[in-house]
């Protein structure tokens, strides 16, 4: 990341620092529908990595979902809430990053329109960190992982929607800054 410019890194630690807290807001309320169906989680994951898609999307830069990951991931050990995954949790935070940004520089090789790409890229990475969780920490099996893996893909799906809503709103404040 040569030659970024310091208004960029504010911007990157700011999304970074957004998802992270969004994922603390909405976990409760979202680990309702997961605990009817008997799942961990992972909606609460997808909104958290919008912010990295919205971030890596205004920066423009190759590794911005990379060093997002990187910064919620140091966070998260600083403030000691790793969860279940305990020191781990650098591999639960940074694959997803990884992943997200593979996806975008994949789909702006296919020319994929920007909304199906932040979409794409968010489900995803709601997918990787899902899969990275349940090596991890879960190990779920069959059925009940496959519906684990679906609705991290939908939610990562609609939260990828959302960022695309999100990115048209302030794209134009950020270029004029």
């Amino acid at each position: 990341m040569k030659n970024i410019k310091i208004r960029d890194l504010i911007l990157l630690a700011f999304f970074a620092d957004i998802g992270f807290v969004s994922k603390r807001v909405i976990a409760p309320f979202a680990n309702v529908f997961t605990d009817f169906l008997r799942v961990p989680g992972g909606i609460g994951t997808a909104f958290s990595l919008m912010f990295i898609v919205i971030g890596t999307y205004l920066i423009q830069r190759k590794g911005s979902a990379t060093v997002m990951s990187l910064v919620q991931c140091i966070l998260a050990m600083s403030l000691g809430m790793t969860g279940a995954m305990g020191m781990l949790s650098v591999i639960g935070y940074i694959m997803p990053g990884i992943i997200i940004d593979i996806m975008i520089i994949l789909c702006l090789g296919c020319h994929t329109s920007m909304p199906l790409s932040m979409i794409l890229a968010n489900a995803a990475g709601s997918v990787a960190a899902a899969l990275t969780a349940n090596f991890i920490v879960f190990r779920l099996r069959g059925a009940v992982l496959a519906l684990y893996l679906l609705i991290g893909l939908i939610s990562g799906g609609i939260c990828g929607l959302l960022a695309t809503v999100i990115y048209n709103r302030i794209k134009s404040l950020y270029k004029t800054v």
